[in-house]
């Protein structure tokens, strides 16, 4: 780990000031950051305890949203009542991911924030252009099973690692930030960036930007909803490949607006309006879930080891709309797949 300076910040305007100057990294849970200063993948000048800032609200929008404080921890998001009742799918993908001990501590700014757990991106003696622009991508021609499928680059084919952020995803979610020009909304879908040819930055902030909140729309995705993760073992493990959708049915059986994002599988959660609009107003059948499926995937490329996702993703795409559809979300208590 490398020297560095400590500052804590008493308000936001002092965070995002002291954060202008380059080589700052905000610290708050702390359950990403720490990790990478001790493996000298992350080598910050300046570190800037946000904790204390009083980011830590949920409260109701005008006109029916939800506004979640981004530094809320991961667990009190997922069982805070609002949340639980009105929006179930951010719950319970918040509650697939982690351990009940991290979720304790991380924070759902930080969780947006949080970097790959590409193998090669931890290993400095590794080729990582994210991590140092310029030195290639080792896991292109190497070890690539939970790499990416969709969205990625001959620079870079690392994943999103966040369940949470899958979830924000498909409910259109928009991500309040305070910089130094002021304040600005940035809508969830052009919050995260594909690789490119420019992987090291992985969203759209700027300097001295500081996420204070997570908004969510004053939409109905109560009844049909479920959160699926596929991985390798049933607790703390990252995804293989996620899915989460979210449906309004009609009282005539009928799919009036559907939502599917994806995890596991690109540089961002994964979702395509066009795959969406497939649904609108058709009846829930195996069959539709198939052309949605073959829709998100379309253009997928597997590296060898990763070739798998494809097919899994697939599947999972289709057993999740039909969970969706039964109304019988996915239990992240048990994790078993019915």
């Amino acid at each position: 780990m490398n020297r560095f300076e400590y500052a804590r910040a008493s308000d936001a305007s002092e965070a995002v000031r002291w954060a202008a100057a380059s080589g700052t990294r905000f610290l708050a849970g702390g359950t990403n950051l720490v990790d990478l200063l001790k493996e000298n993948v992350e080598r910050p000048v300046k570190v800037i305890d946000i904790r204390r800032l009083p980011l830590s609200a949920i409260t109701n929008l005008d006109g029916g949203g939800l506004r979640i404080g981004a530094l809320a921890t991961n667990a009190e998001t997922a069982y805070h009542a609002d949340v639980r009742a009105r929006y179930p799918l951010l719950s319970s993908a918040i509650l697939a991911g982690a351990s009940a001990q991290l979720r304790n501590a991380a924070t759902n700014g930080g969780n947006l924030n949080q970097r790959t757990r590409c193998y090669y991106f931890y290993d400095t003696a590794a080729g990582c252009n994210k991590r140092e622009p310029g030195s290639g991508c080792s896991a292109v021609g190497g070890v690539t099973r939970i790499h990416a499928i969709l969205g990625a680059s001959e620079a870079c084919i690392a994943t999103h690692p966040s369940d949470m952020c899958v979830a924000l995803a498909a409910l259109n979610a928009t991500v309040r930030v305070q910089g130094p020009g002021g304040e600005r909304l940035i809508p969830f879908a052009d919050y995260h960036r594909l690789p490119g040819s420019d992987p090291a930055r992985d969203n759209t902030l700027a300097d001295g930007d500081l996420v204070v909140s997570i908004d969510l729309p004053a939409e109905d995705f109560t009844g049909h909803h479920t959160y699926l993760k596929l991985r390798d073992r049933l607790s703390y493990a990252f995804a293989l490949v996620s899915v989460a959708a979210a449906l309004r049915i009609d009282g005539s059986g009928r799919i009036e607006a559907g939502r599917v994002a994806m995890g596991g599988v690109a540089h961002k959660p994964w979702r395509l309006p066009e795959a969406e609009a497939l649904l609108q107003g058709q009846t829930p059948s195996q069959a539709l879930f198939l052309r949605v499926a073959d829709r998100l995937l379309a253009g997928a490329q597997g590296r060898g080891g990763n070739d798998f996702k494809i097919e899994l993703g697939r599947r999972a795409i289709v057993r999740a709309l039909r969970q969706a559809a039964a109304g019988t979300p996915q239990s992240q208590s048990d994790k078993q797949v019915a």
